[in-house]
C-alpha cells in the first residue's frame, strides 16, 4: 500500500491548496493508508496549523513527488489488473483464450478479462462473421457464448448468468478508474515539466542551502508587512528597547549567504532559523521577537536616530540624565551606528549619531527658553577595557574611578572639552576612534575589544545641569572568549561579559524601579551610575543584528539579551519573571576568600548578577568573574603599593645621601649615624616585605584565575 505515495514520506515538503485559493508550502507528517491521504502542517502567523489532503489533490500540485510507473494500455492490450478486480482475475485463473465476438459497436462486454499473469496474450483467430440483423439481444447472446467456452475450458463449476454480470461490471470500474489514473498522471507530467522550468529561471541552484531559501520565501509570502515610517508616532519610553538590521554585506555575498531575518512590522523581528531533524530532514524553527522599534535594513542612520536618541537630547536640557548605547557583535552595524558611515577604511562621523545629537544640542542651545540659561557645552571621549578607564582625548592616559563622600562616582583626571560647533565634536571623535583598542577575537579579525563612551555635557556656572551619554559597547561574542587559552583574552572576555550583565540588570532596575541597583557588578556601569538613578533618567538600547545564515548563533544571543532588557513579548502570557536563586552559584562564591569579599563593594552586585541570569550563566562562570574582580582589584593595589615605594625610596635615597655627607667629616657622630641608618633600614624591611607578600598573593591570585577558568561550564540561553 506504501508504494501508492509515491516519493512522499514523514518530513517532505509539499505545496497545498487553503480554500481561499492561497498554494504554499507545508511539510507532511504522517501517512494514512486508510483513506490515502497524508496530513500536513506549516506555520502562520507564528502558530502551527495542519490538515489532512487526499493523494489526488497533493500529487496534482507537485508532481514531481508522484510515483514514477505508469500502467501501459493501448488497445490491443488490456491494462494490468487493480486491487478492484482481483475476484475476476480468481475466476479467470484457469483460462486458456476466449475468441472475441466481432461486433458493430462494441461494448464493455466482449473485452478480455485481465489476468495475472503477466505474459503477451495468446494469437486471436480470425473474427466470426457480424450477427444477423435478425439477433434482437447481441449482449445476451455474447454472455451466453462466453459463459459456455469457461465452462467448457475450466474445470471449475460453471459461471452463472448473474455472476458474470457482475464480473462484466466489476471488470468495467476497474478500466474507468486506470483511464482516470493514466489522464492525472499526464497532467501531473505536464505541470511537473513547466514547474522545473519555472524554477530554473528563478533559482541559481549552485546557491547553497537552497533549500532553506525556498522555506524562508515561502514563509514571507504569507506574512502582512507593515514597516516603520516617519509618519508613526515617537512614543514617550523611559526605557527604549529597539533592534536594527542591517543588509548582506559584501562578504556574505560573495559567498552567497541566506538572509534568515524578516522585519514584518515596526516592532516585530523573525529568526529563520535552519534546524536538521535525526532522518536528516531540515526545516525551520521562525523564533519571534517584539521590541519598541524594529528597523529593516533599508533604514537609515537619521531614521534610526529619529526614534531612539532625538527623543533624549531634550532630556538632558530639563536637568535629565540620558543613556543610549549599540549593542551586538563585531561586524553587526554598531560603529556604523554611532560612529557614522564607513567608505573603505574612512569614516564619515556627519552620519552617525554622535554627530546627530551634537547638532540638535547646538540647535536647542539656541532656543529662547534653553537660551536664556546660558549653558556651556563640553565633550569626553574615554575607553573601558579590561576593567580599567582610559582618556581617548588625552593620549589614553589611564584614569583611576572612586566614590567620594557623597557615593557620587568620579573619574579622577578625565579631561572635558569646551565645544562650540558640530564640527569640533566631529574632530574630538575622530580622534578618539583613531586611539580606540581593536584586535582579534575568535569571531572576528577586527573586533572592539572595549567599550567606549562619548558625553556630551551641559553646565551652568560650572555645575552639572545634564548629560547624554553615547556608547558603542564591544563585540558581545568576545564574551565566549572567557575560556581562551591566553589570560589577556580571558580577562578581556570576562569584563565584557560581566558589565554586559551588570548593564543589562542596570537598566531592568532603572525600569521597574527597584531599590537596588547593581551598579557596582562592573566598571562600565560605575562610571555610568548617575544615569541610572534618578527619576529625570532616560535609557535607550539600539541592537544591531546580521541577517547572515551563518551569524544566525549570535544573533539569537544578541535578540534575547535585548529582550531581557524590557522582556516585551507577542504573547502577554509568555512574560518572563525575574531569575531563581541559584544556590549552587552561590555555594561557589562562598569558596572565595573572605578577606576580598569583606571588604570588596563589588561582591554583593556580583551576587545579584549571579542569582538573576543563573538560567544564561553557568554558577563556574560566575565563580571566575569573582576570580577576575579579585585579580584585577589586587593588581590596582600592586600597583599602588609599587608607586608608593617607589616615592619612598626616593626619600630614602635623599636620607642616605645626608647621612654619608655626616660621615665625610672627622669629628662626625657614630652613634647618630648607626641610628639613623638602621631607621632607614627598618623602614625599607618593612614596606619592602609588605610589598614583597602582596605580590606573593598576587601572583597566587593569578593561579586561581587560571584554575576558574578550566572549570567553566558554557550554558545556552533559554530560548523563548
Amino acid at each position: 500500500m506504501a508504494s501508492c505515495f509515491g516519493k512522499i514520506v514523514v518530513g517532505t515538503y509539499v505545496e497545498i491548496k487553503r480554500s481561499d485559493g492561497r498554494i504554499h508550502q507545508s511539510m507532511v507528517t504522517s501517512l494514512n493508508e486508510d483513506n490515502e491521504s497524508v496530513t500536513v502542517e506549516w506555520i502562520e502567523n507564528g502558530d502551527t496549523k495542519g490538515k489532512e489532503i487526499d493523494l489526488e489533490s497533493v500529487f496534482a500540485l507537485n508532481p514531481d513527488v508522484a510515483p514514477d510507473e505508469e500502467i501501459a494500455q493501448s488497445p490491443e492490450t488490456p491494462p494490468p489488473p487493480t486491487p478492484t478486480c482481483v475476484k475476476v482475475n480468481k475466476i479467470a485463473k484457469n483460462r486458456r483464450t476466449i475468441a472475441p465476438i466481432k461486433n458493430d459497436t462494441p461494448s464493455r462486454d466482449n473485452r478480455v478479462i485481465p489476468t495475472r499473469a503477466r505474459q503477451p496474450p495468446p494469437p486471436q483467430p480470425e473474427p466470426a462473421p457480424p450477427p444477423p440483423p435478425s439477433l434482437q439481444q447481441p449482449t445476451q447472446l455474447t454472455q451466453a457464448q462466453t459463459a459456455q467456452q469457461l465452462q467448457n475450458e475450466s474445470s471449475h463449476q460453471p459461471i452463472s448468468r448473474k455472476d458474470l454480470g457482475q464480473l462484466s461490471r466489476r471488470k468495467s470500474n476497474c478500466v474507468k478508474e486506470v483511464e482516470k489514473l493514466q489522464e492525472k498522471r499526464e497532467r501531473r507530467r505536464i505541470q511537473q515539466q513547466e514547474l522545473r522550468e519555472k524554477r530554473a529561471q528563478e533559482v541559481d541552484t549552485t546557491i547553497p542551502n537552497y533549500e532553506i531559501m525556498y522555506m524562508i520565501r515561502d514563509f514571507r509570502a504569507s506574512l502582512d508587512y507593515r514597516p516603520l515610517t516617519t509618519a508613526d508616532l515617537i512614543e514617550e519610553h523611559r526605557i527604549c528597547v529597539c533592534v536594527r538590521k542591517r543588509p548582506l554585506n559584501k562578504k556574505e555575498l560573495a559567498m552567497k549567504d541566506l538572509d534568515v531575518l524578516t522585519v514584518p512590522s515596526k516592532d516585530v523581528v523573525m529568526v529563520h532559523e535552519p534546524k536538521q531533524k535525526v532522518d536528516l530532514t531540515r526545516y525551520l524553527e521562525n523564533q519571534t521577537f517584539r521590541f519598541d522599534y524594529a528597523f529593516d535594513d533599508s533604514t537609515t542612520n537619521e531614521m534610526v536616530y529619529r526614534f531612539t536618541a532625538r527623543p533624549l537630547v531634550e532630556t538632558i536640557f530639563e536637568r535629565g540624565m540620558a543613556t543610549c548605547f549599540a549593542y551586538g557583535q563585531t561586524g553587526s552595524g554598531k560603529t556604523h551606528t554611532m560612529g557614522g558611515d564607513f567608505s573603505g577604511k574612512n569614516q564619515d562621523c556627519s552620519k552617525g549619531i554622535y554627530a546627530l545629537a551634537a547638532r540638535d544640542v547646538f540647535l536647542m542651545l539656541k532656543k529662547p527658553n534653553y537660551k536664556k540659561l546660558d549653558l556651556q557645552v563640553h565633550a569626553t571621549f574615554f575607553e573601558i577595557y579590561s576593567g580599567k578607564v582610559f582618556d581617548l582625548l588625552n593620549r589614553k592616559t589611564k584614569l583611576r574611578v572612586l566614590e567620594d563622600g557623597k557615593q557620587q562616582v568620579q573619574v579622577v583626571g578625565l579631561q572635558e572639552k569646551d565645544v562650540k560647533c558640530t564640527e569640533e565634536v566631529l574632530k574630538l571623535i575622530e580622534v578618539g576612534n583613531s586611539c580606540r583598542t581593536s584586535g582579534q577575537t575568535s569571531a572576528n579579525a577586527h573586533s572592539s575589544r572595549s567599550h567606549a563612551v562619548f558625553q556630551i555635557i551641559l553646565r551652568r556656572k560650572g555645575k552639572m545641569h545634564g548629560k547624554f551619554s553615547l556608547i558603542d559597547l564591544a563585540g558581545n561574542e568576545r564574551g565566549a572568549d572567557t575560556s581562551s587559552a591566553d589570560r589577556q583574552t580571558r580577562l578581556e572576555g570576562a569584563e565584557i561579559n560581566k558589565s554586559l550583565l551588570a548593564l543589562k540588570e542596570c537598566i531592568r532596575a532603572l525600569g521597574r524601579n527597584k531599590p537596588h541597583t547593581p551598579f557596582r557588578a562592573s566598571k562600565l556601569t560605575q562610571v555610568l551610575r548617575d544615569s541610572f538613578i534618578g527619576e529625570n533618567s532616560r535609557t535607550c538600547m539600539i541592537a544591531t543584528i546580521s541577517p547572515g545564515m551563518t551569524s544566525c548563533e549570535n544573533t539569537l544571543n544578541t535578540l534575547r539579551y535585548a529582550n531581557r532588557v524590557k522582556e516585551l513579548s507577542v504573547d502577554p502570557n509568555q512574560m518572563m519573571d525575574g531569575g531563581r536563586p541559584n544556590i549552587h552559584a552561590v555555594n561557589q562564591l562562598e569558596l572565595l576568600g573572605e578577606d576580598w569579599l569583606s571588604i570588596s563593594p563589588q561582591r554583593d552586585d556580583l551576587k545579584l548578577l549571579c542569582e538573576q541570569n543563573e538560567e544564561e550563566v553557568s554558577p563556574q562562570l560566575f565563580t571566575f568573574h569573582e576570580a577576575v574582580s579579585q585579580l584585577v582589584e589586587m593588581e590596582e593595589q600592586v600597583l599602588e603599593d609599587h608607586r608608593a615605594v617607589f616615592q619612598e625610596s626616593i626619600r630614602w635615597l635623599e636620607d642616605e645621601k645626608v647621612l654619608l655627607e655626616m660621615t665625610e667629616e672627622v669629628d662626625y657622630d657614630v652613634e647618630t649615624y648607626a641610628t639613623q641608618l638602621e631607621q632607614i633600614l627598618d623602614q625599607k624591611i618593612e614596606i619592602l616585605t609588605e610589598l614583597r607578600d602582596k605580590v606573593k598573593s598576587f601572583r597566587s591570585t593569578l593561579r586561581d584565575e587560571e584554575q576558574a577558568s578550566k572549570q567553566i561550564v558554557p550554558k545556552r540561553p533559554r530560548a523563548l
